[in-house]
């Protein structure tokens, strides 16, 4: 988990550097996620490699950067939101609908808070496995309502809904014309139901768990078809890499975020184990 949290870090500060670009120059906090994303990236593979030998330094290191990942998310989402309904504009462009389609996407950011919140669930260890109580510095104790699993499955249904809104806000704008639109909003909804039952259930069946399973590889799926139908759109009809064309065309990043949570899913049925 805290390998796929620094991936989705470093991957999140590259999305926003191209969506920020995409206005010409990155102005003033538009830097921040570019410049914290991957430096977060780092830190957590710093943490992870200490977390052999000191898991409580590592632990903290890592909350530390989740910390401020929440932080730096909210910010964004708060920021683009302004950008969004427009509080000071004149009279007949304040909070309309079709601002929440053009402008920056309010839910973009909260990919950096969505990633501090399942982070700092894989940086405390669970004593003893399954019974949902973090052991945190000072032999302290957090009980979770639920085992550390089970949070897991609801974090993955909490980010697949995300993607979700996001997809369905941005191919609103097109009007759904290309059939290939509903794939994401079919399967991503499929995603978030099973993931959500799956939390839920006590004891799952194997049928419960297949279906979950399923459900994680289409979301890898549609991230890959997603990601390679916006790379030719971006293209256009000469297939000829343009950077004007991958910054203000289809986001290529975006669909890959359906991959992301597929592979948190799938990591999240892996056992709990110790460290020494």
């Amino acid at each position: 988990m805290l390998l796929l949290a620094a991936v989705s870090e470093a991957l999140s500060g590259v999305d926003a550097w191209l969506a920020h670009s995409a206005s010409g120059a990155l102005r003033g906090p538009e830097w921040v996620p570019a410049i914290f994303g991957p430096l977060a990236g780092g830190a957590l593979l710093v943490a992870g490699l200490i977390a052999l030998r000191r898991r409580t330094l590592a632990s903290l290191l890592a909350t530390g950067v989740f910390a401020a990942s929440i932080v730096v998310g909210l910010v964004g989402a708060w920021l683009h939101l302004q950008r969004a309904i427009l509080p000071t504009g004149p009279a007949g462009q304040r909070v309309q609908l079709d601002l929440f389609f053009w402008a920056p996407p309010v839910l973009g950011p909260l990919a950096f808070t969505f990633i501090g919140i399942f982070g700092t669930s894989a940086a405390w260890e669970e004593v003893p496995p399954g019974s949902g109580r973090l052991r945190l510095p000072g032999d302290l104790r957090l009980q979770l309502p639920y085992p550390k699993t089970n949070a897991y499955f609801y974090i993955t249904a909490t980010g697949v809904l995300i993607a979700l809104v996001s997809s369905v806000f941005d191919h609103a704008a097109t009007g759904f014309a290309d059939a290939w639109l509903w794939l994401p909003t079919a399967g991503a909804t499929f995603a978030v139901v099973a993931a959500t039952m799956l939390g839920a259930i006590e004891r799952p069946t194997p049928a419960d768990l297949w279906t979950y399973v399923g459900a994680m590889i289409l979301l890898l799926a549609i991230g890959a078809i997603g990601a390679a139908l916006h790379l030719r759109l971006d293209l256009g009809p000469g297939r000829e890499i343009v950077l004007e064309r991958l910054l203000h065309g289809a986001p290529l990043m975006a669909p890959l975020l359906f991959s992301n949570m597929g592979l948190v899913g799938l990591v999240a049925l892996l056992p709990e184990r110790h460290l020494p």
